[in-house]
């Protein structure tokens, strides 16, 4: 999905410096966004406070929509550099086609996988005739530095593989946990599951310790049991739309809107549901490189993406693709793009 956003900011994350070395709760709230004329999302990465977890660089959560009377997404033909997006859908149906000549639709459980390197374009939008529910969420991966000018990409996985427990269902997206690995391509150790939990769960999860991690909710809400050492506030929160839990605190309420950062140095992590719930897992080694992030672009520097953006108006580089006009880039911002730290 695209950064519709007319006047995009500027992004800059990256590096180990801001990276908690234990345990943390750290609540964000989602701001919402307007993408096109009518879809609407939930925000929460990168966020006031928090810009990456491991190589993930980017969460819009959308839906569920009822878009049964209505074209429901139409995201225009747009360019990417610098980053993987992974489409994950819990209903509808995306129909995806990119420069690669790549054609597909994807569905619920399915993992669309685009790896866009050094130039790509692509288009996603509701199909004529399509499911009345649209629900998903849309994640970017910053790609390191060896990926970056690769070749792009793109993977439709139509089985990944599953564990279940008492009350759980975990599908892996990306990466691997213990010992089910998916078949998606990644640049850097990093992992993507989603838990679907029944009412009354309460289950235990491996982590790798050396991982940082976050949880968010798509759908109900869940309960993540375990301490977390106060970072940048009080227990209220000392930046605006985040709440820090102290060391005393246990328990730590996930809601829809909610992204609950926890930081390094866990080996398991323990989540408890009162009701069916769908959360999804995201960590991955601390991200060594300092990026910019700007519209649809992930680079190193300012002048990669004027760059970019300059082949994408004057159609360089990324070729056609179809599913419409093709989007324009915003203007570029009148401050200078550089790179800094992870956090603020």
């Amino acid at each position: 999905m695209s950064n519709l956003d007319r006047s995009p900011g500027v992004v800059t994350c990256g590096g180990r410096a801001d990276t908690p070395g234990e345990p943390v709760l750290e609540l964000h709230r989602a701001r919402e966004v307007t993408l096109g004329e009518r879809t609407k999302v939930r925000r929460l990465l990168p966020s006031l406070g928090r810009r990456l977890v491991g190589a993930w660089c980017f969460i819009d959560h959308y839906g569920p929509d009822d878009i049964a009377e209505q074209a429901g997404m139409q995201v225009p033909p747009h360019p990417h550099i610098g980053l993987q997006t992974v489409s994950w859908l819990l209903d509808g149906a995306v129909h995806h086609r990119d420069s690669l000549g790549s054609d597909v639709t994807i569905h619920p459980g399915q993992l669309g996988l685009m790896t866009a390197g050094r130039a790509i374009a692509h288009s996603e939008q509701s199909p004529p005739v399509h499911p009345a529910q649209l629900h998903g969420a849309q994640l970017w991966v910053a790609l390191p530095g060896a990926a970056r000018d690769m070749a792009p990409a793109f993977e439709l996985h139509t089985e990944l593989p599953t564990l279940t427990d008492r009350g759980l269902r975990a599908t892996v997206l990306l990466g691997e946990l213990t010992g089910a690995a998916s078949p998606g391509t990644v640049h850097t150790p990093l992992i993507g599951v989603d838990l679907t939990l029944a009412a009354g769960a309460d289950v235990r999860l491996p982590l790798e310790p050396d991982f940082e991690y976050a949880v968010l909710a798509p759908s109900g809400a869940g309960t993540v049991i375990g301490s977390g050492a106060a970072v940048g506030g009080d227990s209220r929160g000392g930046r605006p739309g985040i709440e820090v839990a102290g060391a005393e605190v246990a328990d730590v309420s996930v809601g829809l809107g909610d992204l609950l950062y926890l930081g390094t140095g866990r080996s398991e992590l323990r989540i408890r549901t009162e009701q069916a719930s769908r959360l999804l897992l995201l960590g991955g080694e601390p991200f060594d490189e300092k990026l910019v992030m700007w519209w649809n672009f992930v680079a190193r520097d300012g002048a990669e993406i004027t760059d970019a953006r300059a082949d994408w108006m004057a159609g360089r580089r990324f070729g056609a693709v179809a599913g419409g006009d093709p989007q324009p880039a915003p203007a570029m911002p009148a401050t200078p793009l550089i790179p800094r730290g992870r956090a603020r």
